[in-house]
């Protein structure tokens, strides 16, 4: 990644290697700033206009309550300790003072712990999984926040959503491309609109910089695994009001599921353009290009969680044919973000952008075994499907933001207009072929096409308007937001020829009240709710209804005064109603009621200027089902009762071994439920993860090994035929050179 820090890199690197900061569109102060003058003098605007025609120097060091000088929301960050984001408040406001919990995940942390996945660079996140399912998992599905499932509805990026049809999704979306994984936890709908109950994740993009820079890297390692990537970017013209970025990603690669293909390109241009001192516009796109098999392999629990006759089935197991596996993908997206200060006190934002998917698949899956005789002798049943899908999308959100006082009240207030219209057509045809040994496969490569079951098309409209005032009293302060939501969605059922129509509607409101203290101690309590309009269908083919969320929030922060640190404790009682599943035997979407889930999260990192990142977090999450026509009182699958993570690394920063770097973490997940009837659990698991690299120059030459052990063990199961394998051992080697 670009920006080297303090504890992430040798001195002469850093010299020779400053942070990267980003010129582009960002949101204004928010309302602690509003005390200040709402016009400055005609020569601090003519300095403006000069400090943004010229690079940018590298990143001032922390400030005295620890938050790095320069940074914005959005923006890049030196080391593992983000100060600002606009997710939460669509503001450019302090994280200390906005009262809800958000976790950052920076391109430092990324690149350390070596993750190649948006799921595997939430590992380390209190109360979030991003990889349920496990690591080999090509869907890219398993998104949990606080004990749901948000793998549908929870992606953002660079604040817009980007929904899903039944079977697809864009997850997938390589994390080299983000300069900032953001987790908003909590119901947003005030903000957003349609939004997952437990919260969203916003991949905020890399964007062009007033320096110069470039990063070339290569890397290899397990599963024949060969990537290469490049960033590079800076000004395109001398007065500095052209700056462009240019990101790109390819791999050749298998998983560890046997006959499993993960190959990827990535590219994403990016330019920005600054007509005058108050006008910026930034054009960006990506597109991502993969082809890939199913590494998510249904399996039984019998010879997974427990023994089969005193035999486990290998983590590398493949169940399918290997020439019916498939999972091909192409998604872009193309759009701009939009900034105009009209003066000092009020600013324009319109961010807009078109996506777009299109996926193949074809598999065959485990179904379970079909008798105890075919249990004992380890014969797999199985199904098959293939089809297509196809996702497009246009988002606009328009903003108004004015700062002002009234009295001893300063004022930062957002007027919102957003628009969304988004259309899928899924299409699936069902395949059988025979039953397969686990313990002892043999593939036949033969199968049966048994006709079309799924041929739907959906079109879905959303129109919002919000409103929010963040207030400030001294160091009490205020938020309060609300938002009206219109949603149409139109259903076409082609294999019944039925089409249907639905309307819908929602007020949707949040309120908190916070107080900074001058030591850094800024306690909270906050209310949110949620509407999310699904865009499923259940076996009858009927639209579902809108899930709904309420959240209440107690927590404190605290950001220590002369040290890089951020610290979170948070209580959270949270109930999700209308929840969609996707349980066998037919996995289609069904809606079970009610959910509630309540717990605890505590949260911190920090980068310490003698060469140390830390991240560690803690949950305590008790999700328990409180309206079901069976399961009442049982927990859902998949939520560990207590989740724990902890990273560390060093980098020697004199003598004759600086820039050697350390680093190690560990994680444990709780036992989980395996079936919605709780009559089965998973076992806990706890696995290390390992950095060595070393930094001279403009070179680096890291090593990163997950699951050091090699320990085998299930990440989730959905019932005793769908259970899967998190990854195990996996060592890549990366050299990275800069200039």
């Amino acid at each position: 990644m670009l920006a080297a820090g303090a504890g992430s890199e040798e001195a002469a690197a850093q010299a020779a290697l400053p942070p990267v900061t980003v010129d582009a569109p960002q949101p204004r102060a928010t309302a602690a700033a509003s005390a200040r003058p709402s016009r400055r003098a005609a020569s601090a605007r003519v300095n403006r206009a000069n400090r943004a025609a010229r690079p940018q120097q590298a990143a001032a060091p922390a400030s005295a309550s620890g938050a790095v000088a320069g940074e914005r929301a959005g923006g890049p960050v030196t080391g593992f300790v983000a100060t600002r984001s606009a997710t939460a408040t669509k503001t450019d406001t302090p994280l200390v003072e906005t009262p809800q919990s958000i976790s950052v995940i920076t391109t430092d942390q990324i690149r350390n712990q070596g993750a190649e996945s948006v799921g595997a660079a939430l590992r380390y996140t209190a109360g979030v999984s991003g990889d349920v399912n496990g690591g080999s998992d090509t869907r890219f599905g398993g998104l949990q926040i606080r004990g749901f499932d948000m793998t549908m509805p929870g992606l953002y990026l660079d604040g817009l959503r980007l929904p899903s049809s039944n079977y697809v999704h864009f997850l997938g979306l390589d994390p080299y491309g983000a300069e900032r994984l953001e987790v908003l936890k909590g119901p947003s709908s005030a903000m957003f609109g349609g939004s997952g109950t437990s919260g969203i994740l916003n991949y905020v993009s890399k964007l062009p910089t007033a320096r110069q820079f470039g990063e070339v890297s290569i890397s290899g390692g397990s599963f024949n695994r060969y990537q290469g990537e490049f960033d590079v970017g800076g000004p395109a013209n001398k007065e500095g009001t052209v700056l462009w970025r240019l990101t790109g990603v390819a791999r050749d690669g298998e998983t560890q599921v046997d006959f499993t293909k993960d190959n990827r390109v990535f590219i994403a241009p990016a330019v920005t353009v600054k007509p005058n001192e108050d006008t910026t516009i930034t054009f960006l796109a990506n597109y991502q290009k993969e082809r890939t098999g199913w590494g998510l392999q249904f399996l039984p629990s019998s010879g997974t969680v427990w023994a089969n006759n005193g035999r486990y089935i290998p983590n590398t197991r493949f169940v399918g044919e290997p020439g019916f596996n498939q999972f091909d993908t192409e998604q872009s997206s193309v759009g701009y973000l939009l900034s105009h200060d009209f003066n000092d006190a009020l600013t324009f934002r319109q961010n807009l952008r078109y996506s777009w998917m299109h996926n193949e698949q074809r598999s065959f899956y485990g179904m379970g075994y079909a008798s105890a005789a075919d249990e004992a002798a380890g014969l797999l049943s199985r199904g098959g499907s293939g089809g297509e899908s196809t996702i497009n999308s246009f988002a606009v959100d328009n903003q108004l933001q004015g700062r002002f006082v009234t009295g001893p009240l300063s004022h930062t207030t957002l007027f919102g207009v957003d628009y969304r219209n988004t259309s899928f057509r899924d299409m699936a045809s069902l395949f059988g072929t025979g039953k397969l040994n686990v313990f002892a496969p043999v593939y036949t490569n033969s199968w049966t096409n048994l006709g079309p079951y799924d041929d739907t098309g959906i079109k879905q409209s959303q129109a919002g308007i919000y409103l929010q005032d963040q207030i400030r009293l001294g160091r009490l302060s205020f938020l309060l937001g609300g938002r009206q939501d219109f949603v149409t969605t139109d259903l076409d059922n082609n294999l019944a020829k039925t089409a249907t129509s639905t309307d819908a509607s929602a007020f949707t409101g949040r309120a908190a009240v916070m107080y900074n203290f001058d030591n850094g101690i800024a306690p909270y309590f906050s209310y949110a709710e949620s509407f999310l309009p699904v865009l499923s269908i259940n076996v009858a083919g009927e639209l579902l209804k809108p899930e709904a969320g309420v959240q209440y929030e107690v927590g404190v922060k605290y950001q220590p005064v002369g040290i890089n640190a951020l610290i979170t404790l948070a209580a959270f009682d949270l109930t999700r109603s209308n929840v969609v599943t996707y349980a066998p035997p037919s996995y289609f979407a069904e809606q079970t009621g009610q959910v509630k889930s309540r717990g605890i999260e505590l949260e911190g990192t920090a980068t310490l200027v003698e060469g140390v990142n830390i991240r560690g977090g803690y949950a305590s999450v008790d999700a328990v089902v409180t309206k079901d026509p069976v399961n009442v009182g049982k927990a859902p699958t998949t939520v560990p009762l207590n989740r724990f993570s902890l990273w560390a690394d060093y980098t020697v920063q004199g003598g004759a071994f600086a820039g050697l770097q350390f680093g190690a973490g560990v994680r444990y997940v709780g036992s989980t439920f395996g079936d919605e009837a709780n009559s089965f659990k998973v076992p806990a698991s706890t696995v290390v993860d390992t950095l060595v690299a070393y930094s001279r120059d403009n070179y680096r030459l890291s090593l990163n090994v997950t699951n050091l052990a090699d320990t085998r063990y299930v990440a989730a199961c959905y019932g005793n035929t769908s259970c899967f394998y998190a990854e195990g051992h996996k060592a890549i080697a990366k050299l990275t050179y800069r200039w």
